[in-house]
């Protein structure tokens, strides 16, 4: 590890080793236990050996984890706000002693660094979530990644960087903490205002930031996440091509564009503090915090999770050691009557005042209406309508569920051959039987099984829909839980339409040729949906069908007629 004095943002860990000695533990890291670290392990892991969460120099030790979520304070007596842990198994925990070192894998198995454990504990994740998150509610991002995918296990220790994290995209725009410091002092560059985003700029964005470097007399360096945001977020492939078409409304050589491999927490106030501290690493002197700064939204009451100020205020809380200076801002709007955008306070109460929120530009883009130039950039929607056009040229999945012998599989041989006539778009059918003997066939019938097999169905329909073709599913899908997994799995990129095949039970049993029930009610065929195991039935689907009242013909057509109405089919 080596310390580095930099001109801008002061002390800077570096944990990349020698060539030597990189070459020397490769050799070595053949006894070593490896861990396939997670996206969010390897953002955290890239920006710890380049320094960007300097003073950190590894993954928290029980002390440093203790004291970062009680105190926001390292043992040092540092100010950090926001946990760097290594979470893993129980399993992989009980194979490394303590003091040995472990390989840190990329998904491809490429080590990237070595870590010596010093520290294995078990967090209090409901007392990390209400300290650091201030919520323990589910509907929160992070909440839900520490209940549901991070590992039972912390382990910590001193990092050694061994290999850069590789990234084939946007090489151009990817500079660690030394690169910036050293081009902004090559620019002339003495003062420099960050702006952290996550979403596509637009105009009421660019006056914010345009405002803000001209009221600290400042150069401008748009600083956008790449690494892990909220769920359903643009992609960051999208929103680069976005802020490179932004950056000449900007005035010339006053204005940089360099990306930040970061997992967000969508943290609020203490991910407002932790961007402060990042950016000063990266070398800025000041740093724009806006209204509701890495809010996640609403929680499961319908309320927003943090107030819209209180990043501001916390930031402000610790301006004296922070070593960077913030910038707030209000909301912008435009107004009608000056024909420019205001900050709210600014603004005549008699002025009409426009904006459109996010929902409704999302609309806009969906249903391919217009949106005004006063909102947004041309060149801008222009690259959003890529990644986002018409519902009537997305792909989506019509998602059957229903008991053994409801007629779904009936309805979407039906459905397929009707959605081929129309042509258009590829379409694929994966009916559950077929899927089990091509996709499943080495699984079972228990609920562990069952949800494999559904998320595997999910998968991939996912890509066909990503891809803007028609996936027509039609399994048993009898757990509500996994068909909401696969649902998520699929609006991101397209339509989803849950269509629930209502026919009742006695239905079944008596349209059943082969029997099925029968073995049921014997015992003979265990774990058989509706009988020996549960059917969990949609509450709100999209479609319900009832085929005990029409034929697979008209059941189809209502389909198709539901597909029409919310504009996938034109």
């Amino acid at each position: 590890m080596t310390e580095l004095i930099a001109p801008h943002g002061g002390t800077l860990v570096d944990l990349m080793v020698s060539p030597e000695e990189a070459a020397l533990l490769k050799t070595r890291s053949r006894d070593f236990p490896s861990w396939d670290l997670s996206d969010r392990q390897i953002c955290d892991l890239e920006l710890l050996m380049c320094g960007g969460f300097s003073p950190l120099t590894g993954f928290m030790t029980e002390a440093e984890y203790k004291g970062t979520v009680d105190d926001m304070r390292l043992p040092s007596g540092a100010l950090w706000p926001m946990p760097i842990t290594l979470d893993v198994s129980e399993a992989f925990a009980a194979t490394v002693k303590d003091g040995a070192e472990i390989a840190l894998r990329d998904a491809e198995g490429r080590m990237i660094a070595v870590m010596t454990v010093t520290d294995r504990y078990y967090p209090d994740k409901g007392h990390e979530a209400r300290k650091v998150l201030g919520s323990d509610d589910a509907a929160h991002p992070a909440v839900a990644y520490l209940n549901k995918q991070a590992g039972p296990v912390y382990l910590g220790g001193p990092v050694k960087g061994v290999e850069p994290v590789i990234h084939y995209d946007f090489a151009r725009l990817r500079y660690n903490p030394r690169q910036l410091r050293d081009r902004f002092r090559q620019m002339g560059w003495r003062r420099v205002v960050a702006f952290q985003t996550r979403n596509p700029l637009h105009r009421a964005h660019q006056e914010i930031t345009q405002r803000a470097a001209r009221q600290v007399a400042a150069n401008l360096l748009i600083h956008p996440v790449v690494g892990m945001t909220k769920p359903g977020d643009v992609d960051h492939f999208s929103r680069v091509r976005c802020y490179e078409q932004i950056l000449g409304a900007y005035p010339e050589q006053t204005t940089a564009l360099a990306l930040l491999p970061l997992a967000m927490r969508m943290g609020g106030p203490r991910e407002a503090l932790w961007h402060a501290i990042i950016r000063k690493n990266f070398g800025c002197t000041h740093f724009i915090v806006g209204r509701d700064h890495a809010g996640p939204g609403k929680n499961s009451k319908g309320e927003d999770f943090y107030g819209p100020y209180d990043a501001q205020e916390l930031v402000a809380q610790y301006a004296e050691e922070l070593g960077i200076e913030m910038v707030p801002f209000q909301m912008m709007f435009y107004v009608q009557e000056k024909a420019q955008y205001q900050a709210a306070d600014e603004i005549d109460p008699s002025h009409t005042r426009l904006d459109i929120s996010g929902t409704e530009f999302r609309r806009r883009l969906n249903e391919g209406l217009p949106v005004p130039e006063w909102f947004s950039y041309p060149a801008v929607v222009e690259e959003l309508r890529k990644t986002y056009p018409p519902r009537s040229k997305q792909g989506f999945t019509v998602f059957f569920t229903g008991l053994s012998g409801a007629g779904k599989s009936t309805i979407a041989n039906a459905l397929l051959v009707k959605f081929l006539e129309m042509g258009g778009r590829p379409v694929t059918l994966l009916d559950g039987d077929l899927v089990r003997k091509n996709l499943s066939s080495e699984l079972g019938f228990s609920k562990e099984h069952r949800d494999i097999n559904i998320r595997r169905i999910g998968y991939v329909a996912s890509e066909i829909t990503k891809n803007g073709g028609i996936a027509i599913c039609a399994p048993i899908a009898p757990y509500a839980a996994t068909r909401a997994e696969v649902r998520k799995m699929i609006e991101q990129y397209g339509g989803f339409f849950e269509t629930f095949a209502s026919t009742p039970l006695e239905e079944c049993e008596r349209r059943d040729r082969k029997g099925l029930y029968a073995k049921a009610r014997a015992g003979i065929l265990k774990e058989f949906t509706g009988i020996s195991d549960p059917y969990e039935a949609p509450e709100n689907p999209e479609i319900l069908i009832d085929t005990t009242a029409c034929d697979p013909d008209e059941a189809a057509q209502q389909i198709i007629l539901q597909l029409e109405r919310a504009g996938f089919i034109a």
